[in-house]
């Protein structure tokens, strides 16, 4: 059986990443690793405040797992095992790695998918002031998706200058929890003619009731309303897609049972992201194939990645080698 150990690691980022809860200038993830002495098995979460988690948090649950995964613990019995979150994410992703590395068979094998192909990802613009994004827009124009931070302030300057500055770009935009009901009602009808294709989380997770009742000529995307499978159900009529992200859902294995039935709900998907590397972007290739966006930029913000890293012409990622995950 395998032994587990787990680290703090600190990558810094390209630019000063910013949305409206904070801003910072490098990521800090927590990574596990299983080996036998000839098998190694990894797997990255991101630890969010937004849901109490500290990368000591995370780390001391990863670590107080390792009895149980000396004794043979299963990728099922992870899920009873632990609550859904960062922690979870990266004991199961790894825990899918070493099975993987262990027989030889893929892990989109093991569960089931079609073999994962390149995805083109969005790309994300931090929030700053109208005149910074359209700079950002504009030196990232030729980029076929652009993800909007927003603050539920002069947001309808920002996006006015990213769209002016990025013609021909899709857009979609994330106000993370930041937007009320006015902010909402100036916003909409204008994002319609600016061509934006989704609204990401306006409204507080304990505040969304009223989106079942106002139009919503652009499709909404729950967020941090949604975690895992268990969630859906209170998401409908008020939503149209919920973004599956494997630090929320506590790994791959509730991440690929919530996609399922996500989509039988009527949902449509969006795959994301904490940022992080290519090791936590590359068991999340397995939930594309059934998004309608994609975003898994996390590596293209970063001022260093993981050796291997997954391969990246523009916003075109390909997916994982057999050498950095699964």
């Amino acid at each position: 059986m395998p032994t587990l150990t787990a680290e703090i690691e600190t990558f810094p980022l390209r630019n000063r990443f910013a949305i409206s809860r904070g801003s910072k200038t490098e990521t800090v993830v927590v990574s596990a690793r299983l080996t036998d002495g000839a098998i190694v098995g990894q797997g990255e979460c991101g630890p969010n405040i937004r849901y109490g988690e500290t990368p000591e948090s995370v780390l001391e649950q990863i670590l107080a797992c390792s009895d149980d995964i000396s004794g043979g613990l299963t990728r099922d019995a992870l899920q009873d095992r632990m609550p859904a979150g960062a922690a979870r994410n990266a004991l199961d992703c790894a825990l899918w790695d070493f099975e993987a590395k262990a027989t030889g068979v893929p892990a989109w094998q093991t569960a089931g998918v079609d073999a994962p192909g390149p995805v083109t990802t969005a790309f994300t613009l931090s929030v700053d002031t109208p005149d910074a994004m359209a700079k950002a827009a504009a030196e990232n124009a030729d980029r076929p998706l652009l993800k909007l931070k927003l603050t539920g302030s002069d947001d309808l300057a920002r996006v006015r200058a990213v769209r002016d500055a990025a013609p021909e770009a899709q857009l979609i935009v994330d106000a993370n929890e930041a937007w009320d009901q006015d902010a909402y009602d100036t916003c909409v009808a204008a994002f319609v003619d600016m061509g934006v294709a989704l609204i990401e989380q306006p409204f507080p997770a304990d505040a969304d009731a009223a989106l079942a009742v106002l139009p919503r000529p652009i499709p909404v995307c729950a967020d941090e309303s949604f975690h895992d499978a268990a969630s859906l159900e209170a998401l409908v009529g008020k939503y149209d897609l919920v973004n599956i992200k494997l630090d929320k859902t506590g790994g791959l294995t509730e991440a690929l049972r919530a996609g399922r039935a996500a989509r039988e709900l009527g949902f449509d998907i969006m795959v994301g992201c904490m940022v992080g590397t290519s090791l936590a972007m590359a068991p999340a290739f397995l939930v594309a194939a059934h998004a309608r966006f994609v975003d898994l930029d996390g590596p293209l913000l970063l001022s260093r990645d993981r050796d291997p890293a997954l391969a990246a012409d523009r916003s075109r990622l390909s997916p994982p080698a057999r050498e950095l995950w699964g």
